[in-house]
């Protein structure tokens, strides 16, 4: 017989739900899903995981999720074929070939998604935020939707993080035309979606899980109650153990652009006589006959434990993918910080502030105090920096007493059962969008005065310099405005805060 305290306590109980999860197949972004898929099936939850199974050179990720609990749902058939052209452009990492490339795929799995979802019923969606296709077909059968963020998450004031190189810049810009007619493509499909920017970029509406803390992530105050900053999402219980004969150096960039033997030798040629110990992680892609005959102190690997490793690291040299950095910084591992792209170019920036890391980088115009080249010379002196400055062990140290602090996954897992939420604090990005036009209209206002009064004391065909200059000087003194304004939201404190 239930006691009535069973029975309030299962009257309490959240019902079990089916939650439906979404990722690219890409390591930085399903890790992460993996051990909030184990957390939702160990609360009694049915969850569904789509993702890719090894076919056509895609990563394997099936027994991974089926180690969690989740049923294991392939999807590499529905990969379209992609040109030589377009492989290049996805290595490189080029925005506008992977927007296409994922339009494309929302649309190859679109009958597949649509019986899937009809006879799933999914209660919930989590789906990566790179992931398309999870978040067009929650959108299209209206289903809660929770977006699990495996970097920094993105706004108006965060993206500001960024630091695109030209080339993406570039782009960006002239992929706009081939994006925009994908995206239309989609309309016949019931998928209407306007701007490009509402599937890639944060907002306050939109519930979100994001696996950092709020001390890390930039601009934390400027995010709603919709977000979840659980801190890293690790299967493990290690904890640092930096004890051991030498130092150990360890090297990887990645899963994704680390076919790369030229900076592996530099980084080899700059550590082989010092009195470290080396581990490079480079992937299958890599031949390591092209590293030649290794010192006696490096060790070359195609994959490593990293959480394992980095538990005893002295020193991390990274991409800087999100993943990467946070796993450091969990092990209190201070970094050599080597960004390929614009958002790992963000987070390497955040974790220079707060003292975490040094920056090495490729252009010359970059070097400062606080960077180094990645040349043999520069690559020596940023680690030997690293091992011999204190102040870099005990930002990462704090790094990983506030990472270890957070709700992590058992508060990720309680968030998506509990979607969708609701959230009536204020709105700093509205309140800065309203603050930013006010601004353009005073701004503008007085400087078309300026150029009206200058028009009777000098030339009028001179007057479009004032109007030039004006232009040029909008954005520093528009972004100082903002910048205070939003200090003065912080500062009232907000509901949104907390």
């Amino acid at each position: 017989m239930t006691t009535q305290n069973e029975f309030e306590q299962q009257q309490a109980a959240p019902a079990k739900k089916r939650i439906a999860f979404f990722c690219i197949p890409a390591h930085g972004h399903t890790n992460p899903m993996l051990p909030v898929a184990a957390e939702l099936v160990r609360h009694g939850n049915t969850v569904r995981f789509y993702s890719f199974g090894g076919t056509g050179g895609l990563p394997d990720f099936s027994d991974k999720i089926r180690k969690t609990g989740a049923e294991f749902v392939a999807c590499d058939a529905y990969m379209p074929e992609v040109s030589a052209e377009e492989i290049a452009g996805l290595k490189r990492v080029s925005i506008t070939e992977m927007t296409v490339q994922s339009i494309r795929i929302t649309l190859a799995m679109d009958a597949f998604l649509d019986a899937e979802f009809k006879s799933f019923l999914p209660d919930v969606v989590y789906t990566d935020s790179a992931c398309f296709w999870g978040k067009l077909n929650a959108w299209k059968h209206h289903v809660p939707m929770v977006v699990s963020t495996s970097t920094f998450a993105f706004n108006q004031l965060s993206s500001m993080y960024m630091n695109h190189s030209a080339g993406e810049i570039a782009d960006m810009v002239f992929g706009l035309a081939r994006i925009g007619k994908a995206l239309k493509s989609m309309e016949p499909y019931g998928y209407k979606v306007k701007n490009p920017l509402t599937l890639v970029q944060s907002d306050n509406m939109t519930d979100s899980v994001v696996y950092t803390s709020r001390r890390f992530q930039p601009f934390a105050e400027s995010f709603s109650g919709h977000y979840a900053f659980v801190g890293p999402s690790v299967f493990s219980d290690a904890v640092p153990d930096k004890k051991k004969a030498r130092p150990l150096v360890y090297i990887s960039l990645g899963t994704v652009i680390n076919d790369r033997p030229d900076f592996y030798g530099k980084c080899i040629e700059a550590l082989k006589d010092m009195d470290v110990d080396v581990l490079i992680s480079c992937g299958m892609a890599l031949d390591r006959e092209k590293l030649g005959v290794l010192p006696e102190n490096v060790r070359v690997e195609p994959y490593v434990d990293q959480l394992d490793v980095l538990s005893r690291a002295d020193v991390f040299l990274t991409h800087c993918g999100m993943n990467s950095v946070s796993e450091s910084l969990y092990m209190a591992t201070p970094m050599v910080l080597y960004p390929q792209t614009g958002e790992q170019a963000a987070v390497a920036r955040r974790a220079a502030e707060l003292g975490a890391g040094i920056r090495l980088v490729k252009s010359w115009s970059d070097i400062t105090s606080s960077t180094k080249p990645d040349t043999v010379k520069g690559i020596r002196a940023a680690v030997l920096n690293v091992l011999d400055n204190a102040s870099y062990r005990d930002a990462a140290a704090e790094c990983s007493r506030d990472f270890r602090a957070c709700s992590g996954v058992a508060a990720a897992a309680d968030f998506i059962e509990n979607a969708p939420h609701q959230w009536d604090g204020v709105d700093v990005m509205k309140e800065l969008n309203k603050t930013n036009i006010r601004f353009q209209i005073v701004y503008w206002c007085i400087v078309s005065v300026l150029i009206f009064l200058a028009g009777f004391h000098i030339d009028r065909k001179y007057l479009w310099i004032i109007g030039l200059a004006a232009g040029i000087i909008s954005k520093p003194i528009r972004k100082r405005v903002q910048n205070r304004r939003y200090a003065q939201l912080v500062k009232d404190k907000h509901p949104f805060i907390g």
